[in-house]
């Protein structure tokens, strides 16, 4: 593993893609700095953290579309598959490289309340628990699209899916406000999930059989439990929604609260996807 880290992190600086990201990032901090600590003459840091957020959309997909989507479109992935290394190894040493790209302007960016503080008071643990949970947030992100390099060999592909269920994740809580609570809508958007799941197991293995199988385990106890207790489904699917929104989450962080419990959430998050990742990658290398 260390030297597949070795290697990645070498490479995101000899392609300037490490480069622009760190680059990118400190811009956009720069500029929410100024604006809404400087500007308006507040000292809390935490809130430009929360303006920053929405940068991840864009910086994200360009850090990881080539992770392992470039790997299989240059049939590299089968050299890495002969050398005596798992899977888990491969995956954990990109994604570890990923993570030290994105820690370096957070590492800079820690600096900036010290800064801050001669301009007013700092409440020193809250902006460093908004920091981790900053940290955290991307390191999550960049889990998920990692994941969707890893279903495609075209690195353009990759990061339009990325930018697309970033999007998603960034606008959750604003579209569970939009849905209707009644039941049908609910089981509505359940089974659209069912089927999108569906899609993901086809795009793993590209195997019919088991893409139904995974389709049927889904839909069909959804359907039994919407016939037989429909009153159970009013508001669900909001609800599901917004309890499961990764940016709004932060928030709390933001308003001074340490949320230990979306600590363990984003944690959570790294860890399955981190293991789809293997998944897909363990699949392609005995296909």
């Amino acid at each position: 593993m260390t030297a597949i880290y070795k290697k990645e992190l070498k490479s995101y600086f000899i392609n300037m893609s490490g480069y622009v990201f760190i680059a990118f990032l400190l811009l956009f901090a720069g500029i929410f700095v100024t604006a809404v600590n400087l500007k308006s003459a507040m000292a809390s840091f935490e809130y430009a953290l929360s303006s920053m957020t929405m940068v991840f959309l864009f910086i994200i997909p360009i850090l990881t579309m080539r992770s392992l989507a470039e790997e299989r479109h240059a049939r590299t992935d089968q050299l890495l598959y002969s050398l005596p290394l798992r899977v888990s190894d491969i995956v954990l040493g990109k994604y570890l490289a990923m993570l030290t790209v994105f820690l370096i302007p957070v590492g800079i960016m820690s600096v900036y309340p010290i800064i801050l503080s001669a301009f007013g008071t700092i409440h020193y643990g809250a902006c460093y628990g908004a920091i981790l949970a900053f940290f955290l947030l991307g390191a999550a992100l960049i889990a998920i699209c990692m994941f969707m390099s890893a279903l495609t060999e075209s690195q353009i592909i990759a990061a339009v899916l990325s930018f697309g269920i970033l999007l998603a994740c960034y606008l959750m809580n604003g579209i569970a406000v939009l849905i209707p609570s009644t039941a049908i809508a609910s089981y509505i958007g359940l089974m659209a999930v069912a089927i999108l799941f569906a899609l993901v197991v086809w795009l793993m293995t590209k195997n019919s059989i088991i893409t139904i199988a995974a389709a049927a385990v889904c839909i069909l106890p959804l359907s039994a439990a919407y016939y037989f207790n429909r009153s159970a489904f009013e508001g669900l699917f909001p609800d599901l929604l917004s309890t499961l929104s990764v940016f709004d989450r932060f928030n709390n962080f933001v308003y001074g609260i340490f949320d230990v419990t979306a600590i363990v959430y984003y944690l959570s998050i790294i860890v399955f996807f981190l293991f789809l990742s293997i998944q897909s990658v363990e699949k392609r290398r005995w296909s």
